[in-house]
This record gives structure tokens, sequence and C-alpha cells, in this order.
């Protein structure tokens, strides 16, 4: 009685016309007391209407309905690529054995053994080896060097299957790190998979250091930025580095950074891997300026590798440090999948 012939018949014919299933396709339920079929068959049986006006109805729903399909869950995207999408899409020799050693160990842990003694270092990497998939060294503060400590190193990268990365962080013009990298005391290039280098000397220290370490099939990193309060690398200087990294993909395989997800989408190559530092289980601060981070949030920040220091090579136990911060690390980078 409260609304027009035709707005009582549109309320009749629209839900045989998929309405219960649209509805229900946005989480409500509808409950008919009867079905449009059931009133007619009703109304004809006590002759309200003729069979004429019946299949006039019954032609004007058949032609008017609407099939509803409901709405399937999307299947959701994950938030980045796995390590094995990585490699695959990885332009470059040592980043491709870098990403296969993560997966084969299930690892993204890269232990920093910044201790000074040569004898000590060998030891650490012995007992960490089996955990972690990448060794960075500091080289230059060693009590001594010589080609059979390098020839060691070497033995225990390919015994316990893992990467060496030499934290040498040049700095200077093409010619100069031709033989920085090369020559000299320590000869870095013969032993070392991977180096890293700022760019403030403008892309010729990249193809500087390319001159040397392409053809050995080495990998160079770009510091993107750094884990010390007040660093300066940050903005235009981290724009740059994704520049240059990108005009290298045959040789720079990645950045040293911090927090990539607030600035590595403007790169388009999705196989450069992103190296954090300053990684402990607990947050903090060492007193000189380096900031420490969690697992989780660098893994949560876009991290793919977490470089841990002092958290191993001055755990009381070593090992079992490593393999806390090897599954810490790995669980995160699942979870982000």
């Amino acid at each position: 009685r409260l609304c027009s012939p035709q707005a009582a018949l549109k309320t009749l014919v629209e839900p045989a016309q998929g309405g219960k299933e649209n509805l229900k396709s946005h989480g409500l339920n509808l409950y008919s007391a009867l079905t449009i079929s059931e009133i007619l068959d009703i109304l004809s049986k006590h002759g309200k209407l003729t069979d004429e006006v019946v299949k006039s109805v019954q032609d004007f729903i058949a032609a008017n309905s609407v099939t509803v399909k409901p709405k399937t869950a999307e299947k959701a995207k994950p938030k980045r690529l796995s390590y094995e999408e990585r490699g695959a899409l990885a332009k470059n020799e040592a980043l491709k054995r870098l990403y296969q050693t993560m997966v084969e160990k299930k690892s993204n842990l890269s232990v920093a053994a910044d201790v000074t003694s040569a004898t000590e270092l060998l030891q650490i990497v012995d007992k960490v080896g089996p955990h972690i998939c990448c060794l960075k060294t500091h080289v230059d503060i060693l009590d001594t060097w010589n080609d059979e400590i390098a020839a060691s190193l070497v033995d225990l990268a390919q015994k316990h299957n893992f990467v060496i990365f030499e934290d040498r962080k040049f700095a200077d013009i093409g010619n100069t790190v031709v033989s920085q990298y090369s020559s000299g005391v320590y000869k870095i290039s013969e032993w070392s998979d991977i180096v890293n280098a700022h760019i403030v000397p403008g892309p010729g220290i990249v193809d500087g250091l390319k001159q040397v370490g392409l053809g050995k099939k080495k990998g160079l990193l770009l510091l993107a930025e750094m884990s010390s309060a007040g660093t300066m690398a940050k903005g235009s200087y981290t724009e740059e580095t994704v520049k240059i990294a990108e005009e290298n993909p045959d040789f720079v395989i990645g950045f040293i950074s911090v927090n990539p997800n607030s600035w590595a989408k403007k790169c388009k190559d999705g196989s450069l891997v992103h190296m954090t530092p300053g990684i402990k289980l607990q947050r903090g601060g060492d007193g000189l300026g380096q900031q420490y981070n969690d697992p989780k949030s660098a893994i949560s920040r876009g991290s793919d590798i977490l470089i841990v220091g002092r958290g191993v090579y001055r755990a009381e136990d070593p090992k079992l440090a490593a393999q806390e911060y090897q599954k810490a690390g790995w669980e995160a980078y699942l979870s982000e999948l």
C-alpha cells in the first residue's frame, strides 16, 4: 500500500535477478519468506492472476535475470620476490652464486668478523661458516696477512659454501682503485668475491673496479646508506647511487643500505641485493654512532642480507649465536613472502 505497483513488482523481481547472490557477495544474507515463483503460483491458484499475466511475468523474469558470480578471493601477491626469483634475474655471476648459496643454506646471514688477529679470524670463520651465506672482512685491521692466510680463507669458503665480501669501501679515482683492488699487500681481487665502494668520486670508480673484477666474475656493492648516526649517505646521494648501479648491471650487484623500502622502488633492476649492517637481536647503539636494528625490522624494511658483527664474534659461543641469527633472519624473510 505504501508503494506503486511498479515498485512492488521491482521489489519482487530483483531478488530473482541475482539480487540474493549480489548481496551475499557483499557479506549480506537475504532470507525470503516466499519466492516470486511461489507467489505467482498462489495468486494463479486463487484466481487472482490469469495464465496470461503469469506467463508475461515469468517471461519478464527470464529475460531480465542476471547471474552474479560470487567473488572469489584473489590470490595474495607476494610482498617481495623470493631469493630464487632474484637469482634468476641476476646478470652478474657473483650475485647468482650469492642467491644460490642463500637458498641452499637457508641463510641470509653475513658475519662481519672484525677481529684483529688473523688466527682468531680463521678460527671464528670455521665455527660460523656452516650458518652464513657471506663472510665480511676488514683485511686491513689484521695483525698479519699473506698468501697463505688468503688461501686458508678461500678454503674455508669452499668448505662451508659462503662468499667472501671484503669491506674495503673504495673511495678514490678510477686509476687508483685499479691498483688498490688488484695489487699491493692484500691483492683483494684474488680472494674476495665481493667488494664495495662509495660513489663520491663519481662513476669512474666503478669503471676502474670493473676493469679488474668483471673478468674474474666478481661483484661490487655500492654504499647507498650507512648505519652510523649523522651519515651523509642519503637523499640525492642515494638516488645517484641507484643511477650508477643501473648503468652497470653486469658488475654492480646491489647496495649497502639501511632502509631500502624508502627509495629502492626507484630502482628498476629487481635482482639487486640489499645488505644491511648494524644488526643485533636487540636494538640499541654502541656509544660510537653505530645504530643497531633487529633482524625482523631490517628485513621488513627491504633488507636481503643481515650483517652481524659483535653479536656473533664477541658472543660466548659464536657458533650458537650464528645459528640464532640465521634462524631469526630466515624466519623474517619467509614472513615477508
